[in-house]
């Protein structure tokens, strides 16, 4: 029998031993799913675990919620507009501490977990590194005992998924809610009313003030869904709140009735687009137009939430506001939420101007992700005009208002109010963001500390010279709980072995491995479980891509998002290198490199990218020559769960964006704690782990930030390169050739042709270094002992990386947020 207990507030536990799982399990078989045993599918299987796990997280979940609510405490609340939480199954009987008692329960009519954690699709809720790290972030927050939300949008399809055809990518529809989502539970009793478009009515007011209305009859109904978060075996679980798009209005009867089938669910399905897929194209002006009222959707929703909560234990002392919330927008995606903070305390609350600003502005904190000017996020006033009307409004006034403060401090200086200024004059009207971010928040972070300091000095320069106060650090990390514990069980199981299992909630202790580091009997164990991490790969990508691997060669990784700045291309062409030095019959180190990533649907260039990975590895595959000795595969349809399985099994960690690109990086995090060396440049948090891990436990190359922009000064010209680097013009004339498209000679021309007259993120400039350096790692890992000690080593000083250590910093320096214990 399942075993039960009570506590205060009378909500039962129920039992987490394995005759409880058991139990469970066949319960929900029978009355959730109405199966027999003779009739349940796979799927289901997964499901009625999943809802035995989920049931005891909801114990916990209620509590965590009635906790906060009694005792009052200050809550976070993130707001990103991804979370790549990819599956939730483990990672929840991990954080639940019931692995062995479902494993045994499981066992017990002939299943394995891991069989059933394969049935769970990815959540479809995130692109790369800034929903992953959202993702991280969400498990820290738990793990820490913080009252914390996150607050995202429930798409219905995620970014795509990715097919290989003919060398190509294709998109296919990432269709991940076909079926049953057990984590989420639908709140429609929480649905809230979202407005758009429409026209501002002012008037003066009895007190002669001018007051504002926003007037519309365009809603779209956010429907919440909900989601636990456990924190690692403690009894706080936390939410994650995702809106759903529905219509505001009912079925079109009428247009049905008189036979226009069309009309009578039109507007229903313009409505719902809203949270149809995530990141829509925004190469249109339909497109911009869907995608900001994406981002309005979010805010709008959740402010409303989160104030709605704030009133009903507060009225409206608003005073108090910034003491119990405050709102941390992960990049610029939720800026608008400083308008709309504005709007509700100004027109709906009744807030003057000045305490209705002093509130946002102790309220919002902002965390950039980019150092790319490009990526920084405008919208078209005109956008603004026809969708947000009344926020475009507030937005003038905030600039106007903020605009005056710049010219008392710098009198006359027209130069700086206008690079200062929310909008972007010139042909077409656009308003700034990331500027809008940084004047509505207290606190305004990078995620490195070399991104951090080019924010200061180059980016938001003008910011930081207004407000020295505002700008802070906060280096990123990834959870060890998912990306160790879970992703790596056999080091975990050999790390524990030696040192005890605290490292899992303190990552710092993993530096009691470095006694070990030269221990041959650890080192031996050690690159064992690398051995068996590489089959387990190699066995996945037979079952999957019907691809061979050698294990027994060196595994040279680059996974993350297809972009130039990631410089994909330069990996390529050391491959391209290590094949001519094959073909000239020089002896190599036997290499299996992999590259994996997606590219944006509208990237061409990225498409390019993976079509001549493609193609230089269809060559390679094909050469007798190659044989045990270089191999290179392009891993399809890269998402969290595959990545669980290629970053443990990598030996070479390739982290090799243009100094100055990458904000921070948070792969190159979780390669080096699963033992993987890393080669890179001093970019993004590269620098801080070099510092971490020792000059001697990192392959550096490549120009630096201050040489990059010497060269840039100078006037970079990628084709002097070329030409005196006979090994840069053999491989960029391979390309030109037509070798690569033997079919079609001139696909790849481009590509070459740009390398020499563009070049903007200068491969050509660090091609020499790269593959020098290449050599370098290749010298170092026939030397096995060494090898193996350097990597235990970067193991071992890890440490820092943890997103626990992040997220203490943002609620310690930041948010002011403190821990609240759950007790059952």
């Amino acid at each position: 029998m399942a075993k039960t207990t009570k506590n205060a507030s009378d909500i039962t536990v129920l039992g987490t031993d394995a005759e409880a799982f058991r139990k469970a399990f066949t319960d929900h078989i029978h009355h959730t799913l109405a199966r027999s045993k003779y009739t349940v599918t796979d799927h289901e299987k997964f499901l009625a675990v999943a809802y035995a796990v989920r049931d005891r997280l909801v114990d916990r979940w209620i509590k965590t919620q009635n906790t906060y609510y009694e005792k009052d405490v200050k809550r976070v609340y993130y707001l990103s507009l991804e979370f790549l939480i990819g599956r939730t199954l483990g990672n929840s009987v991990l954080n639940l501490d019931v692995e062995s008692a479902v494993t045994e329960a499981l066992d017990e009519i002939g299943m394995t977990l891991e069989e059933l954690r394969e049935q769970e699709v990815d959540a479809g809720l995130g692109n790369g590194g800034l929903g992953r790290l959202a993702a991280c972030f969400l498990d820290s927050m738990a793990t820490l005992e913080l009252p914390a939300t996150g607050m995202g949008i429930r798409y219905e399809y995620g970014m795509f998924s990715q097919k290989i055809v003919n060398g190509e990518q294709e998109e296919q529809p990432d269709n991940w809610l076909r079926l049953p989502n057990p984590w989420e539970i639908a709140r429609p009793a929480n649905a809230i009313k979202v407005p758009f478009y429409g026209y501002v009515v002012s008037w003066m007011d009895e007190n002669g003030r001018l007051r504002n209305r926003w007037e519309t009859k365009d809603y779209v109904m956010a429907l919440p869904y909900d989601t636990p978060i456990p924190g690692y075996k403690n009894n706080t679980v936390n939410n994650l709140r995702l809106w759903s798009a529905k219509s505001a209005d009912d079925f079109g009867l009428s247009y049905f009735n008189n036979g226009d089938y069309i009309a009578a669910v039109q507007d229903m399905e313009l409505s719902e687009t809203i949270s149809k897929v995530l990141y829509p194209n925004d190469a249109s002006m339909n497109g911009k137009e869907l995608r900001l009222k994406q981002q309005y959707f979010l805010c709008s929703a959740s402010l409303q939430d989160i104030i709605k909560r704030f009133k009903k234990l507060h009225n409206n002392d608003w005073k108090l506001f910034p003491e119990k919330v405050a709102i941390q927008l992960n990049d610029t995606h939720p800026a608008i939420s400083i308008a709309e903070m504005m709007r509700i305390l100004l027109d709906i609350e009744n807030l003057e101007w000045d305490e209705a600003w002093d509130i946002v502005t102790h309220t919002f904190a902002y965390t950039n992700h980019t150092l790319m000017p490009e990526a920084l996020e405008k919208w078209p006033v005109s956008l603004f005009e026809k969708l947000l009307p009344r926020h475009l409004q507030i937005i003038y006034e905030i600039n106007a208002r903020f605009l005056r403060m710049v010219s008392m401090k710098w009198p006359g200086d027209n130069a700086r109010l206008a690079r200062m200024s929310l909008i972007e004059e010139g042909g077409c009207k656009m308003v700034r963001m990331a500027y809008l971010s940084i004047v509505g928040s207290f606190a305004v972070n990078g995620v490195a500390a070399l991104h951090s300091d080019l924010l200061k000095t180059t980016l938001f320069k003008d910011f930081y010279e207004l407000w020295p106060e505002k700008f802070n650090n906060k280096t990123n990390g990834v959870t060890p709980r998912r990306w160790v514990r879970k992703a790596n069980p056999a080091m975990s199981e050999l790390i524990t072995s030696k040192i005890g299992e605290s490292w899992v909630k303190d990552l710092d202790d993993l530096k009691k491995l470095e006694k070990f580091a030269k221990d041959a009997d650890f080192q031996k164990k050690f690159m064992e479980v690398k051995k068996q991490n590489k089959e387990r790969l190699a066995k996945y990508l037979k079952a999957t891509q019907n691809v061979d691997v050698d294990t027994n060669t060196f595994f040279d990784v680059q996974v993350k998002r297809i972009h130039e700045y990631k410089r994909q291309l330069l990996n390529i062409l050391h491959a391209i290198h290590l094949y001519i030095q094959v073909k000239d019959g020089k002896e190599i180190m036997p290499r299996t490199i992999m590259i994996g990533g997606k590219s944006a649907p509208g990237y061409w260039m990225a498409k390019q990218i993976i079509r001549l990975a493609n193609a230089v590895a269809s060559i390679i595959d094909a050469d007798p020559d190659c044989k045990g000795k270089l191999k290179m595969v392009f891993l399809e349809n890269y998402r969290v769960s595959f990545a669980e399985k290629i970053i443990p099994a990598a030996d070479l960690s390739e982290q090799i964006s243009t100094a100055g690109t990458e904000a921070s990086g948070t792969g190159n995090m979780k390669f080096a704690l699963n033992g993987a060396l890393t080669i890179g440049t001093l970019d993004g948090a590269n620098v801080e782990m070099k510092e971490e891990v020792g000059d001697d436990n990192i392959f550096i190359f490549g120009l630096t930030v201050e040489e990059v922009t010497d060269l840039l000064a100078k006037g970079y010209r990628p084709r002097d390169f070329y030409e005196h680097d006979d090994d840069l013009r053999r491989v960029i004339d391979l390309i030109t050739s037509g070798f690569f498209s033997p079919d079609h000679p001139e696909t790849f021309k481009h590509i070459a042709e740009k390398l020499l007259s563009h070049d903007p993120y200068m491969l050509c400039a660090d091609f020499r270094s790269y593959v020098d350096m290449q050599k370098k790692v290749a010298d170092a890992y026939q030397d096995k002992k060494h090898w193996a000690e350097m990597a235990i080593l970067n193991v071992a000083r890890m440490g820092k990386f943890s997103s626990d250590r992040t997220i203490k910093q943002y609620a310690e320096e930041i948010w002011n947020a403190k821990p609240c214990s759950i007790k059952l």
